[in-house]
């Protein structure tokens, strides 16, 4: 059964030093600021972090970095025009990075859920993104081969759950929740809304509660929001 935790500090208090988290969000839509501010309350430091951004502005993942918890951002986007902490922290060698292309960072995490050892993709071939790693010839196309990104903890966003831990999401908020949730050892969700079981039609359900480890009510007009895709 899925945990309802009383707070964002609460929900997010067992995640160690050097732990590896996922964190859902497409630059701010769908990012779990609130997780993730609770997160740097928390202290953990040492952290690896799986993001398809490396931050924007000073909320969220941006004040993890800020702080000094991150010591490698996994991700596909890492800089933008307000990734300033990142930036920072990256030219002075206090973070590592591993770039990513943003189609193989979804199928690493999405292989991951799925209990796929590795697999082959042409993304990357013949680039400095593929030194060092395995290629194949299939059918006369050129191959690199990837391996998934688990994590012990993924700290994702949706718009409603219900007391069995469904998720659905909103827009565009949606983007790297649904994998995350199922790539992680201990997942954690925040939701506007909770509903009782059976407030979420069976086949509106996106990331189904099996997935999901725990949920935390931060309402809407309390929760940190883009102007758009929440």
């Amino acid at each position: 059964m899925v945990q309802i935790s009383e707070s964002v500090e609460q929900a997010v208090a067992d995640i160690p030093d050097g732990a590896t988290v996922l964190i859902g969000g497409f630059g701010p839509a769908g990012q779990p600021v609130e997780l993730i501010e609770a997160l740097v309350r928390g202290g953990a430091t040492g952290l690896t972090v799986v993001n398809n951004n490396a931050g924007n502005g000073d909320v969220g993942l941006a004040a993890l970095i800020a702080a000094g918890r991150v010591r490698k951002i996994v991700c596909s986007f890492p800089r933008q025009h307000d990734s300033h902490h990142f930036d920072a922290k990256y030219r002075s060698g206090e973070i590592e990075l591993e770039l990513v292309p943003q189609g193989n960072l979804a199928e690493r995490i999405r292989a991951a859920g799925a209990g796929i050892g590795a697999f082959f993709t042409p993304t990357g071939y013949g680039t400095p993104l593929a030194e060092g790693k395995e290629v194949r010839e299939i059918d006369g196309r050129h191959y690199v081969l990837e391996y998934p990104i688990r994590a012990d903890y993924a700290l994702i966003k949706a718009y409603q759950g219900d007391e069995a831990g469904n998720l659905v999401y909103r827009k565009t908020a949606r983007n790297f929740g649904p994998v995350m949730a199922t790539a992680a050892t201990t997942t954690i969700a925040q939701v506007h809304e909770l509903l009782p079981l059976g407030g979420i039609d069976p086949e509106a359900v996106v990331t189904p509660g099996i997935y999901v480890n725990r949920l935390v009510v931060v309402p809407r007009e309390a929760a940190a929001e883009p102007e758009e895709g929440q």
